[in-house]
């Protein structure tokens, strides 16, 4: 039979140092054990797997240790220690209210309250899901937990305090246990790897962090999971998103990078990429908020502490915030709020959730109109009195310029739906019908046709390298200028000749498009970004070094030093097998 242990047996905690994320409940804990201030009573409520039963066990340790340490912990070597940790301790007892929750099993209970300790100080008694018990058994327990003997403690625990009645409440010591972060978690889990000779990826760690849920029991859980399933004992981020069905971040980054571009094709394609992978529709839209409520606490460094994220997506996050505007991340996360409300009566929930993104799609072209309403005064509500009659005065040009959403006409927009802003009152809100807004697309794609397109390969590269030189990095101005240019119909293609300069590339991809879709007068212009194989073969692959056997370093050792040959041989000294 194996002998493995699950971690969260192995490594549960010993001492109030070693609880994870609930350092007020162990400081107040000491605290009172330091000035002998130590109630008959206590209450540790909160969520699942926060160590709950483990801040019970360690306090009921620490009470009847018999050396405590300067800083108020258990010696671990005393007798009382020895048989609490070999679980052969009489003066603990714990009793599980699920399963016993009766009247009986309560005045059991009370009946071993009569007998004193027969070692140690203290005798305590660790009811674990006190709320489970009948509020006759609650009853029966009263008096005893008002006025027990000096030696008897009680410490209740529970996940639903508001299920038990005031007055066993009134009479206990409350400790709320918070959920724990992800940040703990991500460090308990690495120094859990240190000691298991584990290599795992901080990345793939953040994924099981938050997938616990605040409970590091569920972490550990996960962790074991992925563990027994790691190849080489490695645990990569891929791995881990594969076993846990989680959706990869960098389909996200990358649909957002397609709404920001207004590129409809390519959202509706990797939505349909996603869908094949197997996850429904439900779980990528709210996925896709969470995506958007972590580039919006990026938008500000006061609340980048609210991103829970490894440091690789948090610098993902932050280039992505900086070309997202608050308005279109607003509107979206209610755009997707919205589409979560209505999904489960929705009766074709693909076309429910495609809709939605569409709208995400042209989001920032409405605000800008919006926006350019607001400043031209609206004419056509004001009429001009003539002999007492009222005369309307004609409807205004709308005006043309080299923007993208200037020449949408008003009427098209008189009809929005939607409010564009979040926070808008609804006198403000902008309506949509999709038939208007469609007119309206259709002006401005009339209007650009009109203009001649700039597209050359001479061009593209002159505004490019122009655009390298605005570059304040100096390894970014070296990748744009590096990379070789070709031109195949509206697709530029950036050859470079390492993983670095095609990761710095890819980074600037969109800024670099909708530059070049301006300055070159065409929108269909589109930019990728390959590895030159010419230029990678050139580069020195690095080979492994193999490492040296014990007769080979001697060898070594014996070649550098002749002495050391002449010393063996006297001594008659020989490498052990």
């Amino acid at each position: 039979m194996s002998n493995f242990i699950v971690s969260a047996r192995k490594y549960r905690p010993q001492r109030f140092e070693d609880v994870v994320g609930q350092r007020h409940v162990a400081g107040t804990l000491k605290n009172a054990l330091a000035t002998d201030h130590v109630a008959h009573a206590f209450l540790f409520t909160g969520p699942r797997g926060v160590g709950k039963t483990t801040c019970a066990r360690i306090l009921a340790k620490i009470l009847n240790c018999e050396n405590r340490t300067p800083d108020h912990e258990a010696c671990n070597a005393c007798a009382s220690c020895n048989s609490f940790n070999e679980n052969a301790s009489f003066n603990i007892i714990e009793l599980d209210a699920a399963s016993n929750n009766s009247v009986e099993h309560i005045r059991a209970l009370t009946e071993q309250v009569r007998f004193q300790p027969q070692q140690g100080r203290y005798k305590v008694f660790i009811i674990d899901e006190v709320h489970m018990l009948s509020n006759q058994a609650f009853n029966a327990f009263l008096k005893t937990l008002e006025e027990p003997p000096p030696y008897a403690i009680f410490i209740l625990a529970t996940t639903e305090k508001h299920k038990i009645i005031p007055t066993i409440l009134s009479r206990c010591q409350i400790f709320d246990f918070r959920r724990i972060s992800v940040s703990d978690m991500v460090a308990h889990l690495q120094a859990i790897c240190a000691k298991e000779g584990i290599e795992a990826e901080t990345d793939a760690l953040h994924i099981i962090g938050q997938k616990a849920d605040g409970a590091l029991r569920d972490a550990l859980s996960i962790f074991d999971r992925i563990t027994a399933g790691a190849a080489g004992g490695k645990i990569t981020y891929d791995a881990v998103i594969e076993n846990l069905n989680v959706l990869d971040y960098d389909y996200y980054f990358q649909i957002t990078e397609a709404l920001l571009a207004e590129d409809a094709p390519a959202i509706l394609n990797l939505f349909d990429q996603i869908l094949k992978k197997g996850f429904e529709p439900d779980i990528f839209i709210n996925g896709l908020a969470e995506h958007l409520r972590n580039i919006l606490v990026c938008k500000d460094e006061a609340t980048l502490a609210l991103l829970e994220t490894g440091e690789n997506l948090r610098e993902r996050y932050r280039r992505q915030a900086a070309l997202s505007p608050s308005s279109f991340l607003l509107t979206s996360l209610n755009l997707c709020n919205e589409c979560d409300i209505h999904f489960k009566t929705a009766r074709y929930k693909r076309l429910h959730v495609e809709m939605a993104l569409l709208k995400m799609c042209y989001i920032q072209r409405v605000v800008k109109t919006a926006d350019q309403e607001k400043k031209t005064p609206d004419v056509n509500s004001a009429g001009a009195k003539s002999n007492g009659h009222t005369v309307s005065a004609p409807p205004p040009t709308p005006p043309v310029t080299s923007g993208n959403a200037t020449e949408l006409s008003r009427d098209a927009l008189s009809t929005i739906t939607t409010e564009v802003k979040l926070g808008m009152r609804k006198s403000e809100a902008i309506p949509l019908r999709l038939d208007a807004f469609e007119n309206a697309v259709e002006l401005e794609e009339a209007h650009n046709a009109g203009l001649k397109s700039r597209l050359s390969l001479e061009n593209a590269r002159t505004e490019w390298l122009a655009y390298a030189e605005s570059i304040e990095s100096k390894l970014m101005r070296l990748s744009l200028t590096s990379a070789e240019l070709q031109l195949n119909d509206k697709v530029i293609t950036a050859l470079v000749g390492t993983q670095i300069d095609q990761n710095n590339l890819k980074s600037e991809v969109l800024r670099l498009t909708d530059l070049l879709r301006r300055r070159l007068n065409d929108k269909e212009i589109k930019i990728e970004v390959k590895l030159d194989p010419d230029k990678v073969q050139q580069q020195p692959v690095a080979r492994p070094v193999k490492p040296l056997s014990q007769k080979e370093k001697l060898e070594k050792i014996k070649a550098s030093n002749p002495v050391v040959d002449e010393l063996l041989k006297r001594f008659d000294l020989k490498l052990e097998d």
